[in-house]
């Protein structure tokens, strides 16, 4: 399967960028399943039921959360009629919705898709992702039920991530990154056969910190005192992700590249 991932959707210029462009991308490079991490696509915090709507309608077959998955609240109810949508396996226990789901893919194909919250440098304590983790993959053995298995850790710190890309090495086509909306360069396949990046940047305004408009993450920074709330950037947004190809039998990645469409960032498309 050809399997595209995009990293944090962020706020409004990030949602434009995938209804614009992702319709093209899933013809242009006969795409088979499209994961989406729609973290940040409302305000830069949390996703709200119109806009993750939009999302799906746009060609995204699943959304995965994060930290702020509930920010917006009418993501508690509606994450509960929409099964394409996950948010952390670790997060409260007593949290609506699921974080991990068999898909449908074309050809009777399925693709488990797992997403856990890291707890190095977050804010909030959040369960083991590890053993989260571990308990999915299994339940749903790679090259079985699932022909694919893709794992969406969404920590801050790099070394957490990378921790996780070797735990499911062998047991997951891909591992990818999500959180600090910086795309890394380490895009690989590990020796167990598992795609991996540490992180799979934003699809936002690069032109930015970290996708908020620059002024107030400045002055806190050198004041140490905010006098606004921070508000997502607005110029053209940078599609950042990975794309990753798997045998069908195996659920092995067979190729795995890097992504960047339009904005800032220089291009990188599959070859």
């Amino acid at each position: 399967m050809r399997i595209l991932f995009l990293g944090d959707v962020m706020g409004r210029t990030g949602r434009k960028a995938i209804t614009d462009r992702l319709p093209g991308l899933r013809a242009d490079w006969r795409l088979d399943f499209v994961v989406v991490n729609g973290e940040n696509a409302t305000g830069g915090a949390g996703i709200t039921a119109d806009h993750a709507k939009n999302l799906l309608a746009a060609g995204a077959d699943c959304l995965t959360l994060g930290d702020h998955a509930f920010d917006q609240k009418d993501m508690l109810s509606y994450i509960e009629s929409e099964p394409r949508i996950l948010r952390p396996l670790n997060y409260a226990r007593n949290a609506p919705g699921r974080g991990a789901r068999l898909f449908d893919a074309p050809g009777g194909r399925k693709v488990l898709v797992a997403q856990a919250l890291g707890q190095v440098f977050m804010k909030r304590p959040f369960d083991d992702p590890f053993s989260a983790i571990d308990a999915v993959l299994k339940a749903h053995p790679l090259g079985g039920l699932a022909q694919a298995v893709l794992v969406d850790i969404h920590a801050e710190a790099t070394s957490e991530k990378m921790g996780m890309g070797h735990w499911c090495d062998g047991r997951a086509s891909l591992v990818v990154g999500t959180h600090t909306h910086v795309p890394t360069a380490d895009a690989q396949i590990l020796s167990g056969g598992t795609a991996y990046l540490t992180d799979a940047g934003m699809c936002g305004d690069y032109d930015s910190v970290i996708g908020m408009q620059k002024l107030e993450p400045m002055r806190r920074f050198v004041t140490g005192m905010g006098k606004e709330r921070f508000t997502p950037a607005e110029g053209e947004a940078t599609l950042s992700g990975v794309l990753v190809e798997t045998d069908d039998r195996s659920g092995k990645a067979t190729k795995v590249r890097m992504i960047r469409v339009g904005g800032r960032l220089s291009p990188a498309t599959p070859d």
